[in-house]
């Protein structure tokens, strides 16, 4: 059997710098960097800053790097805004206005776009909160086109708004406005009109051996909580997420993998047809934000709120349809929002919810606890040079070298002029270069080997 993961890298429709950032979680969109050369361990006061940007505006959005510059996202002046930063200093050079900005009905994460621009061509595309997509030119700024999640295609408007960052795949712009005959869409690149669109039937079997063990109930919704009903995510059934689709071929079937509100799918990349469907790693909340993980032979997604992760794996039925059929289920990878890194055979992530949690590492393949360490607080991973970046939920920044015997510190700091909001931004590494986002401070710091 020819199983083939991932194919993100593919998509980008010209010849990127290799150690550019490009897109939501890297290259390929797995988290990993494929640059060498970077500092193995840090000096005690952490690496050298090399230039700091105040005033970008607020959000979560961690930038995407190419071609000597950043693009981000942030809410600034009542406008939801595009920017364009100068790799070599951060100097602004330009912004683009998509319209108000949107108000979000919860107050976490309310302060802007948590979204990353992604790169294709001569263009950037991106997803606004409140479901605006666009058409970038990344030479000047300008708006080419722009559709609605919500007003195109019926889309269901998270309580945490819209949080993707497109998938561009060749000629199709790939994001999921949530409703029942609109889960996924393609969109023509060129152009923004639409190549085809998912219909999830509420009822749509779960295809392969999947059984789970029963999950209990989420904790109510309450002030200060996250959670919510209806049509804001909630206990929804269906509707978007928060997760961005990733590409995978499984022998000759090209795929978009995403997850939603209620299930781990795969649709087809010609058609949007649903392939097959994994409930599992779905919670009851509907509040499913990390970007599934291929590699290796299994699929693999996970959610917080006492819920888990689990693990398929791809095959062919008698009768030509493809099976997804679950290899383990772990109540001990609880990824939040902080995303996951699997590397040499095992997954590393943090594992917990709103009550915080720490870092994990389990046997990718059999779902086993390996080590976990308190030491390491929950927050956002990515991976460069044979080692681990995380950005704790209170702004720690570490590096880690990973390992199936427990954890590896290699050095740690606290970044200048913390704001009071949770660090949710990923941190991204790219040419020499380790990027930090708070809010309206974007900081860059030297990791470069000298």
């Amino acid at each position: 059997m020819r199983l083939l993961f991932p194919l993100s890298a593919l998509c980008l429709l010209q010849v990127l710098h290799a150690d550019d950032w490009p897109q939501w979680q890297g290259p390929a969109r797995d988290g990993i960097s494929r640059e060498t050369g970077l500092l193995q361990q840090w000096p005690e006061a952490g690496p050298g800053l090399a230039w700091r940007v105040d005033g970008l505006g607020g959000g979560d959005s961690a930038p995407a790097v190419s071609d000597g510059h950043l693009y981000g996202m942030s809410f600034r002046d009542g406008q939801e805004i595009v920017w364009a930063l100068r790799e070599s200093d951060g100097q602004e050079v330009w912004t683009a206005k998509l319209g108000p900005s949107f108000e979000q009905q919860a107050r976490q994460s309310s302060e802007g776009p948590g979204g990353t621009p992604t790169v294709a061509g001569d263009s950037l595309f991106v997803v606004g909160m409140g479901g605006r997509v666009c058409r970038i030119d990344r030479t000047n700024g300008k708006v080419i086109w722009q559709r609605s999640l919500v007003d195109d295609f019926g889309g269901s408007l998270p309580r945490w708004s819209f949080r993707e960052s497109p998938l561009v795949d060749g000629s199709q712009v790939i994001c999921t406005p949530g409703s029942s005959d609109a889960t996924l869409v393609a969109l023509n690149r060129d152009d923004g009109s639409t190549i085809w669109q998912t219909s999830v039937p509420e009822e749509a079997p779960v295809t392969g051996s999947q059984t789970p063990e029963p999950r209990p109930e989420p904790p109510p919704a309450g002030p200060g909580r996250f959670g919510g009903r209806g049509r804001f995510g909630g206990r929804s059934r269906g509707g978007a997420a928060y997760s961005s689709v990733i590409a995978i071929e499984f022998e000759d079937s090209r795929q978009y993998v995403q997850m939603t509100a209620k299930t781990l799918l795969g649709v087809s990349a010609k058609t949007g047809d649903v392939l097959w469907k994994y409930d599992a790693p779905a919670n009851g909340m509907g509040i499913n934000c990390s970007t599934a993980i291929a590699r290796d032979g299994l699929i693999f997604a996970s959610s917080a709120y006492g819920n888990g992760g689990g693990a398929v794996r791809l095959s062919r039925a008698s009768d030509g349809s493809i099976r997804a059929d679950e290899v383990y289920f772990s109540r001990n990878m609880q990824n939040h929002h902080g995303g996951m890194i699997v590397i040499d055979g095992a997954l590393y992530g943090a594992n917990g919810g709103n009550e915080g949690g720490f870092l994990t590492c389990i046997d990718f393949q059999t779902g086993d606890v390996l080590w976990r360490d308190r030491d390491a607080p929950k927050g956002a991973l990515i991976m460069a040079d044979s080692r681990l970046y995380l950005r704790s939920e209170s702004g720690t920044m570490m590096l880690i070298e990973p390992s199936r015997e427990g954890l590896q510190l290699k050095g740690q700091f606290e970044q200048p002029d913390r704001t009071s909001s949770p660090a949710w931004a990923h941190p991204v590494v790219a040419n020499g270069r380790l990027y930090i986002r708070d809010q309206g401070l974007l900081l860059c710091y030297d990791v470069a080997d000298k």
